[in-house]
This record gives C-alpha cells, structure tokens and sequence, in this order.
C-alpha cells in the first residue's frame, strides 16, 4: 500500500501508475480532486482518492487516517506534493515564503511522523522523498523552494539514521 502526494499531476501521476502496475494499492492524494479522480479511473480497482491541503496541518494528519482506512494500511510514503513561489527572496510576502515551506518541508515532517508507528510495524516500510535540483541553492528565484528542497534532504538523512535498527528504508529522489 502507497501513499502519494502530489498524485494530482506530473511525477506524483506517473509514480502512482508505476507502483499500482507492480502491484500496489495507492492513495491518491493532492489538492486538485478532478485529476485524481480521472487517475483512479484510469488505474481502476486498488486506487483510492485521498485530497489533501498540505498547508493544513490537521489534514495532513487526517489524511494518514483516511489513507489507512482506505487501503488497511501505509506501507509506501511517496512524499511528491511541492509548490512555489517564484521571485526573489529577499522581496517575498512572509505568507508565500510560509506557504512553500509549509507545504514542502512541514508536511513532509508532518506525515512522516504521523505515519512512524505504522511504517514501523511494516516489514515493507518505505519513504520516498521527491527532493529538486534546486536544494543545490544555485536557482534564483526559487529561494523558499530551493530551502525546502534542501531541508527535505536533510529531513531524509535524518529519518534514516533514526530508522538505522528498524525495517523502514528511506530514499530521497532528486529528478
């Protein structure tokens, strides 16, 4: 059983269909419910329809109960969702550098946790986290995205050492 967020479009819609034709159940998760709709109804029985808003914390964390409830289980997070705010940084709202960071990074961290016990109990424990070229901070333009990307990393690193003497693998993903 996998959860993916940011299944709405792009990579997150493209991993779906890979771990649902190796086998998987997915959760669908994302803002956008007509895409995922459209998803599920592309992939057929084992797909589950689970919109989100990240920037929500109390829907982050419902959105691991619903998605538990749905498929049994989560064995598989695939942590895709991301958004940003392009301009420079040193100009940005505090809201859109919060709103980037939130959703990039804080949920992240948020699901990640609120999954630990379940993922823990799993003999197929997996988190996979979608990172960017950006964390490299080379991109202008791109400053609270390119920090979230880089945290998210650091969050990876850091969940695995925690993981070191449990069955739960951790990979961080840098298309």
């Amino acid at each position: 059983t996998a959860l993916v967020t940011g299944a709405s479009g792009g990579i997150g819609a493209d991993i779906a269909r890979v771990l649902h034709g190796a086998g998987a159940t997915v959760g669908l998760s994302g803002t956008r419910t007509e895409p995922l709709e459209a998803l599920a109804a592309d992939l057929g029985s084992r797909a589950h329809v689970l919109p989100c808003n990240l920037s929500d914390p109390e829907a982050v964390e419902g959105l691991v109960k619903r998605a538990a409830e749905a498929m049994g289980s989560v064995d598989i997070l695939v942590n895709n969702a991301g958004i940003t705010r392009d301009g420079l940084a040193m100009r940005m709202s505090d809201a859109d550098w919060q709103s980037v960071i939130d959703v990039n990074l804080t949920a992240n961290w948020r699901l990640i946790r609120t999954l630990d016990p379940l993922l823990k109990r799993s003999d197929a424990g997996r988190v996979i986290l979608v990172s960017s070229g950006a964390a490299d901070g080379h991109y202008a333009y791109w400053g609270p995205y390119a920090i979230s990307k880089a945290g998210v990393e650091c969050m990876g690193k850091m969940y695995a050492a925690e993981c070191e003497n449990t069955p739960v693998r951790v990979a961080i993903v840098n298309p």
